[in-house]
């Protein structure tokens, strides 16, 4: 069915939209899965905060200029969905990596960040990066290490002053 050139120009502006604000994107083909798994996967996708468009190549070609996703034009090509991550960089590529695990059919093209194009095999690397919550929990930590290694040298002193006076004592306990 054909699309009006209005509803065209629509779908290349929210998808411009969504481009320019996202943090990656990530590509796949989604020959062969079903509408209830689609379904499924876009009710994850809502909940991880990354939006999954399935947009005619030409369209998406036109949607993806001027963002730094411009480098993913020769991957589109053939049935392709686009996941893109809003909040998480990797949360996209975690997404898609555990749908096609579950999946065989589901297969990854490659993904975009930082107008870097990378192959499908490079998904690790962005589906390992940390969340937010995960990376500032981190931050916490490296943070929290030196105080907490002064406080122990700090209780050491008084410590190693106790067990010299508790040694002096048996010392002469034992001498007398």
């Amino acid at each position: 069915m054909a699309i009006r050139l209005e509803d065209k120009k629509a779908i290349v502006a929210e998808v411009n939209e969504t481009a320019s604000g996202a943090l990656s994107v990530v590509l796949a083909d989604y020959r062969g899965i079903t509408s209830g798994d689609m379904t499924t996967l876009r009710a994850k996708a809502r909940a991880e905060q990354v939006r999954l468009k399935v947009v005619r190549n030409n369209l998406a070609k036109r949607a993806i200029e001027g963002t730094e996703f411009e480098c993913i034009r020769e991957a589109l090509v053939g049935p392709t969905i686009l996941a893109f991550s809003m909040e998480d960089p990797g949360a996209a590529a975690r997404l898609l990596k555990d749908f096609a695990k579950e999946k065989e059919v589901f297969e990854i093209k490659g993904l975009a960040v930082g107008g870097e194009l990378m192959g499908a095999d490079q998904i690790d690397r962005l589906a390992k990066l940390p969340t937010r919550h995960e990376a500032l929990t981190m931050l916490a930590a490296v943070t929290q290490a030196p105080i907490t290694k002064l406080a122990r040298t700090l209780n050491e002193i008084p410590s190693k002053v106790t067990r010299a006076v508790a040694a002096v004592r048996d010392q002469k306990q034992d001498a007398a």
